[in-house]
């Protein structure tokens, strides 16, 4: 799901991780650092909430991500992981 809480999370955890895209991608850095699994877990499930059911071009968008594979390499992609995408 992208609702956190529908998986299960908190809503006091869901709120602590509702932040600025930059920032929550701090937060992860921080928490890989730091070691503190838990926090680690619950931003990574927050940013997996926010790719669940995008598109590669809306996820693009989202993340400010350039597309450096040239048709054809996309192409190559598509067809080879073509099984995912049924889920």
């Amino acid at each position: 799901s992208t609702n956190l809480i529908e998986c299960g999370v908190s809503e006091w955890d869901t709120d602590y991780v509702n932040l600025e895209q930059e920032v929550l991608f701090e937060l992860i850095l921080a928490a890989n650092y730091l070691d503190i699994k838990s926090l680690l877990d619950l931003a990574c499930a927050k940013v997996a909430s926010m790719i669940k059911g995008k598109t590669p071009e809306e996820i693009r968008s989202k993340f400010n991500i350039s597309n450096d594979f040239t048709p054809e390499e996309e192409a190559q992609v598509r067809q080879e992981n073509r099984w995912c995408e049924d889920f």
